[in-house]
């Protein structure tokens, strides 16, 4: 189980107790690593209970509202009662209350400004109006669905409580059920699960959210659920769903050592009992270690080495430290810092000329280089080398553009093919090893901006129209598809750049109250930090590691472009001449440049 951090601190408001942020931005700049920690056993959050607050915790209108926006939370079972402590009697027929907890979903809100609150009349009463954006569906499975609401404020009003009781009660109020952004970071865990792609070589990730009260046995049988309840629509198109009918016929027992889990599945040979273990062995490493029995309908099938089965199925194939590099004076070159891997460019000397941006990737003893480079009146073209490094041998696409952003490759969609997409004159690309570019459609319409493809593969974010997208891809002879993107909700308007930040997270850049900022994302857009404030200038390109850190790389590493120079962050910093490898020195007289477009190589 893994908790974001809360980074995000509302000035001037006092939250629940133990929450320590509601997800409303000031002026004050926040910066935070990014990655998110490990979520305390269940009932508490690292040492503090993870119980949402009462009725009567606060007798002060805007806290009271806010810890309202948190009383949902926790276990679906209870959540109306934990509700109507809140509303008075008379008004709690407004809430459309459903008698199955699997049916009982959650509106989640993001708080853009603080409640504002109108003082009490001669009756004691008041009102409380809280602007929000609508940011998803919480459903009973975990999944944070698209928001269906529309509503960009709510209003309550509240009176004293009943003689005999003290504090609030809202007499006027929406009837769903809501629950703030602060609120899902605070008392729910993000946990990862992983459904097989189409073609079954790969595992796919898929975030969830799960109660921190709930105990560790049945987060073990909430996990088999998931997977039997298939993935969120807009992952499906890509993966593959277990077996129609498969389902848990009871709860998982057992302790560390050993789990014991049993199902009905229908068709369950032996090679959908291997691949179910593997999904299992990745799905459930935060709350299981040991062995896992594996039972179809009460017969002993499989048993698991957890462990033995992830060291055998690592998720993601990769090969040498992540290094870091830039253009400098349209070439490509290494960038150097204390205690991070670097090495030569793998392109030839020969090919490394006139270059705007690239990607490079590596794909076994080979390296795919894509190249964005320019011609004297600006036009752009992109240049493909797949080859052992230095690749010194590249074709060049048959047309020329006005502009082309940084190309991404699709790693391990298909072996045999390398591929990847390219963003040329606001259309999405599909190029291949010989630069064929074909047009790749979109059921969006706008602009396309940028184009980023994920650590496993199979999974794209864009922005299009100025606005934050994910989608998966399908494969079907050689022909990659874009299946129908989602759009998630930002605090940032007019959105400039996006790239993976994390397994599940997103690292983008747009516009705050007109001022340029970077900000993280889940997969999800449910849990959204500000990383950087006031950049200063536009973000024109974004470029993160979403793996662990290793050889020295830190945590949450991305490095940016704005304003024709290259930043990092790990420390916040613009990357200077000196930190350029190789990098000649310029002639007397003339200013040096920045070094710009910088990017991973992994």
């Amino acid at each position: 189980m893994r908790r974001g951090l809360l980074a995000v601190l509302l000035a001037g408001v006092l939250l629940p107790a133990g929450l320590a942020g509601c997800g409303i931005p000031h002026e004050t700049e926040v910066q935070v690593d990014g990655r998110p920690e490990p979520t305390a056993e269940a009932g508490s959050l690292n040492g503090r209970d993870a119980h949402p607050p009462t009725q009567a915790a606060s007798r002060e209108p805007a806290q009271f509202i806010l810890n309202y926006l948190s009383a949902a939370a926790g276990e679906r079972e209870q959540a109306y009662s934990r509700v109507k402590e809140f509303i008075a009697p008379e008004s709690q027929p407004r809430l459309r209350e459903k008698q199955q907890s699997s049916e009982i979903e959650l509106t989640v809100v993001r708080l853009l400004e603080k409640p504002e609150v109108t003082p009490p009349n001669n009756e004691g009463t008041s009102v409380v109006t809280v602007p929000v954006q609508q940011v998803g569906v919480l459903r009973a499975d975990g999944i944070l669905a698209p928001p269906v609401a529309s509503e960009t404020k709510y209003v309550f009003r509240l009176r004293p409580a009943d003689a005999g009781s003290t504090g609030l009660l809202i007499t006027d109020l929406p009837n769903v059920l809501l629950l703030s952004d602060a609120a899902l970071r605070y008392y729910y865990g993000t946990h990862t699960i992983y459904f097989w792609n189409s073609d079954q070589t790969r595992l796919v990730p898929d975030q969830r959210y799960l109660p921190s009260t709930v105990p560790t046995e049945r987060r073990v049988t909430e996990v088999i659920k998931w997977l039997a309840g298939g993935p969120p629509d807009w992952l499906a198109p890509g993966v593959t769903r277990l077996p129609d009918g498969t389902a848990p016929i009871n709860n998982a027992t057992g302790s560390d050592g050993h789990w014991e889990v049993n199902l009905t599945m229908p068709g369950a040979n032996e090679l959908r009992l291997a691949r179910l273990a593997t999904q299992l062995a990745w799905s459930l490493p935060d709350f299981v270690a040991g062995e896992l029995q594996l039972k179809i309908q009460n017969q002993n099938r499989q048993t698991v080495d957890l462990r033995k089965e992830r060291e055998t199925f690592p998720l993601y194939a990769t090969s040498g430290a992540p290094q870091r590099f830039c253009v400098y004076d349209g070439v490509i070159h290494p960038l150097s810092f204390p205690g991070e891997s670097t090495g030569p460019v793998p392109v030839s000397d020969g090919a490394n000329k006139g270059v705007v941006s690239a990607a490079l990737s590596r794909a076994g003893d080979e390296v795919l280089a894509a190249l964005v480079v320019t011609r004297s009146d600006h036009r752009q073209r992109l240049m493909v080398g797949v080859d052992p490094a230095p690749v010194g041998l590249f074709t060049g696409s048959e047309n020329w553009f006005g502009s082309i952003g940084r190309p991404t490759w699709l790693r391990s969609l298909d072996q045999d093919h390398a591929a990847g997409l390219v963003v040329a004159d606001g259309r999405l690309y599909r190029f291949d090893s010989m630069a064929v570019m074909t047009p790749v459609p979109l059921a969006v319409p706008g602009a396309v901006t940028t184009v980023a493809s994920s650590f496993d593969g199979h999974r794209v974010a864009m922005i299009i129209g100025g606005a934050l997208y994910v989608a998966t891809l399908s494969l079907d002879g050689g022909v990659v598809t874009v299946n129908q993107p989602r759009r998630l909700v930002t605090r940032l308007n007019g959105l400039t750049a996006v790239d993976w930040y994390a397994e599940n997270e997103l690292v983008f850049a747009g516009n705050e109250g007109g001022r340029p900022a970077i900000y993280q994302t889940t997969v999800d857009g449910g849990l959204e930090t500000a990383l950087k404030r006031e950049v200063g200038a536009e973000v024109t390109q974004l470029a993160a590691y979403p793996g662990k850190p290793v050889d020295g790389l830190p945590s949450g590493s991305y490095m940016y472009e704005a304003n024709k120079a290259a930043y990092r962050n790990n420390p916040f910093d613009n990357i200077r001449r000196q930190q350029v490898v190789d990098a000649a020195s310029p002639a007397p007289g003339v200013r040096a440049g920045n070094p710009t477009a910088p990017f991973f190589l992994y």
